[in-house]
């Protein structure tokens, strides 16, 4: 089987990021890191948010896959929620590097898929029009990269609770006032 060389350079994205703690990433890094030339990084990436996107994309897909697979809402949320906690200091890590704005924005879009598929599979909101719709998801998908981010250990340990209560908020069978 031959070598992949889009995850080659992802790999090599990936440790300067997080192991070596590079703040500015480029193309001159990565190329080195991997040792490869940069008509070979350009051959399979136009540029790094290109890469990053690909990454995510990837990595995101198989997540999302694995969300569906739970047998409901709440488990589907509560195993988001873990693997948003496992990845945040990654997440952290990227985002402090110069292309912090590019991955926020990814991952927002994820989030919001994540939501719209989930609803969507649990045949919520289906009685509203597409605008509202929207703006539900939107609604929800903030409020979940909220809490992320001011997540704490307490947090950690009544993850599943946690997870419980969102879906009550989000079925509208608790109220937040």
């Amino acid at each position: 089987m031959g070598i992949d060389m889009k995850e080659v350079i992802a790999e090599a994205a990936a440790t300067l990021l997080f192991e070596k703690k590079v703040k500015k990433l480029t193309v001159k890094d990565i190329v080195e890191e991997c040792h490869i030339t940069r008509q070979a990084f350009y051959y399979h990436f136009e540029d790094i948010p290109e890469l990053l996107n690909w990454v995510l994309e990837k990595d995101m897909g198989k997540l999302l896959k694995e969300c569906q697979a739970r047998e409901n809402m709440e488990s589907s949320l509560s195993f988001f929620l873990s693997a948003a906690v496992a990845l945040r200091p990654y997440v952290q890590r990227s985002v402090q590097s110069n292309y912090g704005e590019e991955i926020g924005r990814l991952l927002n879009e994820f989030t919001y898929r994540f939501f719209e598929q989930t609803m969507e599979q649990a045949e919520m909101f289906k009685d509203y029009d597409l605008v509202e719709r929207k703006l539900i998801m939107r609604y929800h998908c903030q409020a979940i990269l909220g809490i992320l981010r001011g997540w704490t250990q307490e947090d950690t340990q009544n993850i599943d609770k946690i997870a419980h209560q969102i879906c009550l908020l989000i079925k509208g069978e608790i109220h937040p006032y």
